[in-house]
């Protein structure tokens, strides 16, 4: 049981803290403090859902159906544009961050919206959760075991992340600062568009 808790623990901070798409936007709510706990709430439920799933097998069936997986990358990667695209208009017209201002220039419902689609387009969340640490999870001696350490590896990263975001708002107040941060996670959306384009299937 031990083991294959911290076997989930590990593994599944391995996955889950790979800089990709969803890091980014959850770092970046977190530097603008949108209604940060409920994001990290929202990814870390779903990481909980989808590993939960993988580990009772579901993962390996959607793996091998064709049509799922690439209605998931297209649509994964046309909703990672458009975040890229936004993040570009950031950088080209930038501004300094009020703290207090930015926090409630995004309505609840929006930011809500906005992260299960980040986190449920996204195929790399699916091979990560569903297929690999489920596959991993279900062949430990303990599924349950791996599974609630991997659960674990997933609250503790969201949740650190965004306090430790919110940390660092304060220090990014001028325009050039955030044309770094918005720039830096534009790369990073386009980069995994194009991969979930460019994947073989």
């Amino acid at each position: 049981m031990w083991l294959s808790l911290i076997q989930g623990v590990g593994t599944g901070a391995g996955l889950i803290i790979a800089i990709g798409a969803q890091n980014a936007f959850v770092l970046s709510k977190g530097l603008r403090r949108q209604h940060v706990w409920w994001v990290a709430g929202i990814c870390a439920l779903c990481d909980a859902v989808l590993i939960g799933l993988g580990v009772m097998g579901l993962g390996a069936l959607i793996a091998q159906s064709e049509g799922a997986m690439l209605l998931a990358r297209y649509g994964g990667a046309t909703f990672l544009a458009w975040q890229a695209w936004l993040a570009i208009g950031r950088v080209r017209r930038p501004r300094g961050m009020d703290v207090a201002s930015s926090a409630s220039s995004a309505s609840l419902a929006q930011v809500v919206l906005a992260t299960l689609a980040v986190t449920l387009l996204n195929p790399q969340v699916y091979l990560d959760t569903l297929v690999m640490l489920g596959a991993i999870g279900s062949l430990q001696e303990s599924p349950v075991g791996f599974y609630v350490g991997a659960t674990i590896a997933s609250f503790v990263w969201f949740f650190g992340l965004v306090s430790a975001a919110g940390a660092l708002a304060p220090r990014l107040k001028s325009p050039r600062a955030w044309q770094w941060v918005d720039g830096i996670i534009a790369v990073i959306m386009l980069l995994v568009a194009w991969q979930l384009v460019t994947l073989t299937v």
